[in-house]
């Protein structure tokens, strides 16, 4: 019997997921199973009451909410056809597969926390999910997402080659460690300052139930290109290397853009500047977990992102319950 690969293990029965070979894979899976969440847990009704009083939100407070939900409602889309259309056809070590199932319905209820948000709040949808049709920095940042990830979404594309594999890891670089890794952790921040500060908590525990959902993915999708590498190590020339790392680039000045966008002026102790020097931190940890070193050096000016995460034990005090959640052990950063 062929041994279990990522890629083209053609003769493995692609449902026999016994024995397990790639533990990490299934320590995923386990952990996704138990934060599982659903948006309707949070109370949102002093959301909505801050949201209808004039006075409640200033016009910038206003803007940076309608602007983030812009940008992730349409990203979780495209993560969402990248898994099911094509990531789950190419990857064909079962393990691997069934987290990818449960990443997909992950992806799922963050599309439904977004309906959930603009539902109970009583947003134009037409203005929230068009946002990337409207706002250049928002449609740059997906156009670029969508140019790095075009081999996944070719319906002859095969992993057959050394070539189609370096295409293959590239364009998982594009989706987990870019739009996963670097895209989203902007917005996670610009949203969590509103929790930090007591301001639409129930909107900010969202945010924070997808950010703790989504550095599983990040890892999960660090742990499968690198394991894509070491069973393919000839697809990691230098010049693919640089490659990487110049994308990873390109997508921090995107990032920087659409902070300067939504923050015209500092608020809530944020604004572009800082944004951008987290942007940069990121992405060296982005670039250390895949192997490649690090670029800018800077250092972290929200330490309490690293904290934000546990949701062990977390009180619904608009309905005055409490509710259990078991945060994995996984390290977002």
């Amino acid at each position: 019997m062929e041994v279990k690969k990522i890629l083209n293990c053609s003769t493995t029965d692609p449902n026999k997921i016994l024995p397990i070979k790639y533990q990490w894979a299934r320590k995923y899976y386990k952990t996704g199973v138990a934060n599982n969440w659903t948006p309707e847990e949070v109370g949102m009704q002093k959301d909505v009451e801050t949201w209808k009083n004039p006075a409640g939100l200033t016009e910038d407070e206003r803007r940076l909410i309608i602007w983030n939900m812009g940008f992730f409602s349409t990203a979780e889309s495209l993560t969402a056809n990248n898994l099911v259309l094509t990531i789950y056809k190419h990857i064909t070590n079962p393990e691997c597969r069934q987290y990818l199932l449960r990443q997909a319905f992950e992806e799922a209820i963050h599309t439904d926390t977004f309906i959930y948000c603009c539902d109970t709040l009583g947003l134009n949808p037409d203005d929230v999910y068009n946002m990337y049709l409207k706002i250049p920095s928002i449609k740059r940042k997906d156009d670029f997402v969508v140019a790095m990830t075009k081999s996944l979404m070719d319906p002859d594309f095969t992993t057959d080659s050394t070539q189609n594999i370096r295409l293959f890891v590239h364009d998982l670089i594009g989706f987990y460690v870019i739009m996963e890794g670097i895209f989203f952790y902007a917005g996670f921040v610009m949203m969590l300052s509103f929790l930090r500060q007591n301001k639409m908590v129930g909107v900010g525990e969202q945010f924070q139930f997808i950010l703790r959902d989504e550095s599983i993915h990040l890892a999960f999708g660090a742990d499968l290109i690198n394991a894509i590498i070491a069973e393919n190590p000839t697809i990691w020339t230098a010049d693919f290397q640089e490659l990487v790392i110049s994308n990873i680039k390109q997508a921090v000045e995107l990032e920087y853009e659409y902070a300067k966008d939504c923050l015209p002026r500092g608020i809530l102790g944020l604004n572009a500047e800082t944004i951008r020097e987290y942007i940069q931190y990121i992405a060296d940890r982005r670039l250390e977990r895949i192997g490649l070193t690090k670029v800018y050096g800077s250092a972290n000016p929200f330490p309490w992102m690293s904290e934000i995460i546990d949701l062990k034990k977390e009180k619904n005090f608009f309905e005055t319950r409490v509710t259990e959640y078991q945060s994995g052990t996984i390290k977002w950063e």
